[in-house]
């Protein structure tokens, strides 16, 4: 295939700022679906994609799009726009070549928007700003072109409403003039950026790449970067609504590969995958094992579900090599795990899906995130389980982890928003207008703070106009405490938490309230304490 003809590209946009319809309406424009297709969202295959409005995976599509008399191949890496997936974003934009910046007309600019977009900067794409949503009545196209020429310094923008499919086909034209073709070159040594894979339960581990340089052909013995492991290619193709089996894949293509892994965290988003013999030398740069960053006791609703409730993660985590879990136990709740997440995004679409696609109802105890417990006698302990803090006489001290907080809020809320992260501890760090109506305040905040109900509060301070995004920053010395949870003199070790101290009499003070309202009234007091 040559190079010359092929546009690898994403979309970058905010929750709900119609990604996923401009992908349905570029598939028509392209013919590789039927404008009477009943199923809107082709690219969010999951159930619960659809329903709230997100994409949770990285998805790949190849059109053909003929200009000239030319027919270009037009790859469209889809990417999640959650903060929790920003790893899995930066990998899909490292195997494109240029990105649509989608910006909803009636919403401006966003947070996530921003910060994807300095991601697609950092790996010199070439990006287009689209303006979507144009049809609606509160639309205001030239405010939120002026938003883009002053953030961005970029001037050639496209109006187009993706519902009614206006504008579609001038896109489809500056995609083609204005993303640059591949670089690679297909006689240099195989060498594939890995920007997603899912497990299907037929054929193993389906591996997405984009080929950089080289050649893959059917029957090669290729290696992973990271575990030096060897596979033979059993299957090679491109990405179309259903897979095209082909008998290679060169420089600048973006295709899929089956080769009889057996799971996904044997083949990592981010990893580089070259020839077994005479491959390259050197790995692309930018691979990270995903860590999980917000932790989480899984139990059963019904304790004779345990095995059914470890199966699941088993499978589950076939899909996901970011979910970590170890069993747990608990005096209160039994037998459980104790699960790593992403973020709560991530937390909140495992506990979805174990109900949905296994029928297993769970009970998560208090989200918790990774202290290290520097202690007394110069070792430090990392601790994931308030349960496994250590007595406080052989601690030193305890470092828990803060991260970078971007917030955008009209700056009518900004009064509001500033009094709710001090209360959570943070620290203002910058604040700038983009605009004569809207600000970006930056701050570091623990991370602790932000997975409660953060976020919740922060929508409900902004009427739901502030957006946020946060990465991590580092582990500071903090004066956190475990506070125990008692009904009746006996502690319930799966209601501890870990806090700071100013915070200990608050939220100790809320979970007894709660528990006051719970707990079915008895014939005799129960004492509940904190």
């Amino acid at each position: 295939m040559n190079s010359e003809l092929i546009r690898n590209f994403c979309i970058i946009a905010h929750i709900d700022h119609g990604k996923s319809t401009l992908a349905d309406r570029l598939l028509e424009a392209t013919h590789v679906i039927d404008k009477n297709t009943q199923v809107a969202q082709i690219l969010d295959d999951m159930e619960l994609e659809r329903e709230r409005g997100i994409t949770i995976k990285s998805h790949a599509i190849k059109m053909e799009y003929v200009q000239n008399g030319k027919t270009y191949i037009l790859n469209l890496i889809d990417t999640p726009g959650h903060v929790d997936f920003s790893y899995e974003v930066s990998r899909s934009l490292a195997s494109c070549d240029g990105a649509l910046l989608l910006v909803d007309a009636s919403q401006g600019i966003e947070a996530q928007t921003m910060s994807n977009m300095y991601l697609a900067m950092d790996n010199d794409l070439e990006i287009i700003p689209v303006i979507n949503k144009i049809d609606l009545p509160k639309a205001d196209p030239e405010g939120t072109e002026h938003d883009i020429i002053e953030n961005i310094g970029i001037d050639n923008i496209y109006h187009i409403s993706a519902k009614e499919g206006t504008g579609v086909d001038e896109l489809l034209k500056g995609i083609v003039e204005s993303i640059p073709a591949p670089s690679g070159n297909p006689d240099l040594p195989a060498k594939a950026l890995i920007f997603d894979s899912y497990f299907d339960k037929y054929r193993g581990v389906i591996i997405l790449i984009r080929m950089f340089d080289g050649t893959l052909k059917k029957g090669d013995a290729i290696k992973l970067f990271s575990t030096n492991t060897e596979y033979s290619i059993e299957e090679i193709g491109y990405l179309g609504l259903k897979h095209e089996q082909t008998n290679e894949l060169s420089a600048g293509e973006v295709g899929y590969i089956i080769a009889n892994i057996k799971e996904v965290a044997d083949a990592r988003v981010g990893d580089t995958l070259t020839l077994a013999k005479g491959g390259c030398a050197e790995a692309m740069p930018g691979f990270e094992e995903p860590k999980p960053m917000v932790y989480s006791g899984i139990f059963p609703l019904d304790k004779e579900d345990h095995v059914n409730l470890r199966d699941s993660l088993g499978k589950l985590k076939l899909n996901d090599a970011a979910l970590t879990y170890e069993p747990e136990s608990s005096l209160a709740l039994g037998f459980g795990f104790r699960c790593g997440f992403l973020g709560m995004l991530h937390l909140e679409i495992m506990k979805e899906r174990l109900f949905r696609e296994y029928n297993v109802p769970i009970i998560t105890t208090t989200p918790s995130v990774r202290f290290n417990i520097n202690l007394a006698n110069g070792t430090t302990k990392v601790i994931y389980n308030p349960v496994d803090m250590p007595d406080p006489a052989h601690i030193e001290n305890i470092e828990e982890p803060y991260m970078d907080v971007e917030i955008i809020v009209p700056a009518e809320y900004v009064g509001n928003i500033m009094k709710l992260v001090q209360e959570r501890r943070g620290i203002q760090k910058d604040i700038q207008y983009i605009d004569e109506k809207r600000m970006s305040i930056h701050y570091e905040m623990p991370l602790i703070e932000i997975i409660f109900d953060f976020y919740d509060k922060l929508k409900s301070v902004s009427r739901g106009y502030a957006s946020l995004d946060y990465s991590f920053k580092e582990y500071r010395v903090s004066h956190v405490v475990k506070v125990d949870i008692l009904i009746n003199g006996d502690k319930v070790d799966a209601m501890s938490f870990i806090c700071h101290a100013d915070k200990a009499y608050q939220w100790g003070k809320s979970v007894t309230d709660k528990l006051k309202e719970v707990i079915p009234k008895h014939l005799f007091k129960i004492a509940l304490q904190a």
